[in-house]
């Protein structure tokens, strides 16, 4: 039985995050939730008032029950005035079309190979040809011409034309970006043209945050001044600022692969290396001064919250700042014993300010680790005492040089086994949202993290140096000559020698993991949520077993995990018996995938092959949800398995499984076909009349726009169409048509169902 006394604010947290946790799953139908809070609460504080006025002990268990009830209300409500799309004046509200908008730019920008991404917060816009004030936020992208300038946090920009809501996923298994951008309050998206906008004031909406980034563009300009290579200079930036844009997508993918993606991410590692190193610093040369415990405790905020400053203010090192601002406040109040409660304290007031947070990956990843490190690390950690076994080892008699070869050797063993707990309990906790989100597991984890780690760690102190010096030379030049400056510069160019082959180092050494260690990449393994809580849950009986030593848990730990095995047996079971046609919506491209089970084939119909980009957002997401283990590629139709005619130059009619498709690139005047076609798909803005297609294929053919037909062709085409009978499809803006031959059923060749 657990004692939730001790856990005063685990309890809370678990109240508030299950209220947020309702409304993302069932809570954009309910009413307004604001006066039923209210209500709760006055009962709450009149329950808790005439339990304090009663005899000893009280009914504290009503008021402690209705106390997790009204914070579970608090959650639906707060998460619930947090959703912006709610509000009368929100873009998703708005009636009527849009010819301008003012915005101001609220996020950083990211540089793509062709765009610039970036957030804007709209204020006002113009329906009708009058202005009126609005909100929301347009995840746009601007092409990176020349002579554009990359956007800038806190630039206000008239722009001409109205967004577009964002799109749901339009592949099967594609991620759901429009999910991910409605959790950080943005429903529109919109690729701007340079012409179609004007900067027209510069406001930002917090100017500390502007200023902060700015000083880290600054940091990062001397990374760039003194460390030589680029994919030094851009791990540097990553590893010590947090700006990934100059680091290329091998370099990522390599990382990934290895479970070493956290080192590039400002986070709670490098806060907490700042944190160690202040900590131990004021204690070895100021540990017995009077008031340490609490000045020390001003000191490690004030260091904190400026590297958090230096580092832009990003979300990430934020929520790792807040953290650590928790358990100083908790050392220097003597309350630090209870981690538990500090970090729900922490995840708390998170909430508070933001309730979208819980649906974040990185505010998940980061609280169970810490978690799991505070619970697992010293548990794991005593299965092995490797400094009493050298101490054990060492003889009265022995030479004094060989004692201490033993202790160091005990040392630095208990050092390896100490961190490889740490990986290890950080690791129980995060591989399921890992498997949900990444569909991978890195196997190589220890041996990668083990070395990586702890350079990268060195390397963090030592950008922190470079910069220090850097800055220490500037100050100096203020008051010297201009041509002592150049002697002076060999402090900073020194350290930057020492980073950047610490950090070529590390990088080689993740490469050679990932060479070494190919199969150690579990790639491609598709978790659905349910599946996800059923592993956190099984974790949870197994933990709780071993920690009560009960075989009611350990019995609950095995029925959990037949159900999941139940439920992986029955997802590979349906799947091996679907079978499925797919057109797929990839821009500009015309793309089928024939699915048989767990084996496609997937055929681009123009004559280039997909890209890596498009195979992995596109294709991949699909293939991991089915679980395919036989999967083939095929550039036009020599290469595919199924059979094909060519009855004109702009016509190819191919047939699988009862399902015959009839491809039309141009006109078919000419065309000579032998019997009705199941489907029309039309590419390359095909110009055909609705009288030619119901002679030549059909009236009952479903026709399909794939993804190279233009925007105004679908428009045009798709109303002559359907006032013709036909039901038609575009990909591009309904995503993906699938198509499932009834064949297997014992239904007539060329029967088939739509979805």
């Amino acid at each position: 039985m657990i004692h939730w006394a001790p856990y005063v604010f685990v309890r809370l947290f678990l109240s508030l995050a299950g209220g947020v946790l309702t409304y993302l799953y069932i809570g954009a139908a309910l009413p307004d939730l604001r006066w039923p809070l209210a209500g709760l609460t006055l009962l709450f504080v009149a329950v808790q008032t005439w339990a304090n006025r009663r005899p000893a002990p009280g009914p504290t268990d009503a008021a402690g029950w209705l106390a997790i009830i009204t914070l579970f209300g608090a959650g639906l409500t707060l998460t619930q005035q947090a959703t912006e799309k709610r509000r009368p004046e929100h873009l998703s509200q708005l009636r009527g079309d849009i010819e301008f908008y003012r915005a101001v730019v609220d996020d950083y920008t990211v540089v793509r190979p062709a765009t610039y991404a970036t957030t804007v917060r709209v204020s006002a816009v113009r329906i009708g040809g009058k202005w009126r004030a609005a909100l929301g936020g347009i995840r746009v992208s601007v092409p990176r011409d020349s002579g554009v300038a990359a956007p800038r946090y806190g630039d206000v920009w008239l722009v001409r034309g109205g967004p577009a809501p964002a799109k749901a996923p339009l592949n099967p298994g594609e991620f759901d970006y429009r999910r991910y951008l409605g959790y950080h309050q943005i429903y529109h998206q919109q690729f701007i043209h340079a012409d179609q906008y004007r900067p027209i004031a510069f406001q930002p909406p917090f100017y500390l945050k502007a200023v902060s980034m700015r000083a880290a563009r600054v940091l990062d300009g001397v990374f760039r001044q003194y460390v030589q290579h680029k994919r030094e200079y851009a791990l540097a930036s990553a590893l010590v600022l947090g700006i990934k844009d100059e680091v290329d997508q091998d370099t990522k993918q390599a990382y990934a692969n290895t479970g070493t993606t956290h080192i590039m991410a400002v986070s709670g590692l490098q806060v907490g290396l700042l944190f160690t190193l202040v900590t131990l610093s004021l204690k070895h040369f100021f540990g017995a001064t009077r008031g340490f415990r609490y000045w020390s405790a001003g000191v490690g905020l004030v260091v904190i919250w400026s590297y958090a400053f230096l580092t832009g203010l990003s979300a990430s090192v934020l929520r790792a700042a807040v953290m650590f601002s928790f358990i100083i406040v908790a050392r220097a109040s003597g309350r630090q014993s209870n981690m538990y409660n500090t970090l729900a304290v922490a995840a708390f007031c998170l909430l508070c300010y933001d309730p979208y947070l819980l649906a974040d990956v990185g505010f998940q990843l980061s609280f169970l680790a810490v978690l799991s490190i505070v619970y697992l690390q010293p548990q794991i950690a005593s299965w092995l005492d490797f400094k009493d076994r050298a101490a054990a080892r060492i003889r009265p008699w022995q030479p004094v040089a060989v004692q201490k070869l033993w202790k160091a050797a005990g040392w630095v063993a208990d050092w390896i086994w100490q961190a490889t707990a740490l990986s290890l309990a950080a690791q129980v906790a995060t591989f399921p949202l890992g498997l949900f989100y990444f569909h991978q597991f890195p196997l190589s984890f220890l041996a990668s993290n083990l070395v990586a780690v702890p350079i990268s760690s060195v390397a963090v102190y030592v950008g922190l140096a470079l910069l220090a010096a850097k800055g220490l030379v500037a100050g100096i030049g203020l008051l010297l000559p201009g041509s002592l400056l150049v002697w002076l510069d060999w402090l900073p160019k020194s350290i930057a020698w020492l980073f950047e082959h610490m950090i070529w180092l590390f990088n080689e050494y993740i490469f050679w993991i990932g060479r070494t260690m190919p199969g150690a990449l579990i790639r491609n393994v598709h978790v659905t949520p349910p599946q996800a809580w059923l592993i956190f849950a099984i974790l949870l009986a197994l933990l709780t077993f071993l920690a009560v030593k009960r075989l009611p848990w350990l019995g609950l730990a095995c029925l959990l995990t037949t159900v999941f095995a139940g439920t992986r047996v029955w997802a590979a079971r349906s799947h091996m018996s679907d079978e499925e046609l797919i057109i797929y919506s990839i821009p500009r491209r015309s793309v089928c995938g024939f699915w048989q089970g767990a084996t496609a084939h997937i055929v681009t119909v123009d004559s280039l092959p997909l890209s890596e980009t498009e195979r992995t957002y596109r294709i991949v997401p699909g293939i991991i949800q089915r679980e395919a283990r036989q999967v083939a590629y095929h550039t036009g139709w020599h290469q595919a398995p199924m059979p094909t005619a060519q009855p004109t130059p702009h016509v190819t009619v191919c047939v699988w499984r009862g399902i015959r498709l009839a491809f039309v690139t141009g006109r078919v005047e000419d065309a000579r076909l032998p019997s009705p076609v199941d489907v029309v798909v039309l590419r390359r803005n095909a110009w055909v009349k609705p009288s030619e297609l119901a002679q030549l294929f059909g009236e009952k053919a479903h026709v399909i726009f794939d993804s190279s037909c233009k925007s105004w062709y679908v428009a045009r085409q798709d109303s002559l169409l359907q006032a013709a009978g036909f039901q038609t499809h575009d990909v591009t803006s309904r995503g993906a048509f699938t198509m499932r031959p009834r064949v297997a059923a014992g239904l007539p060749a060329g029967v088939a169902e739509t979805e």
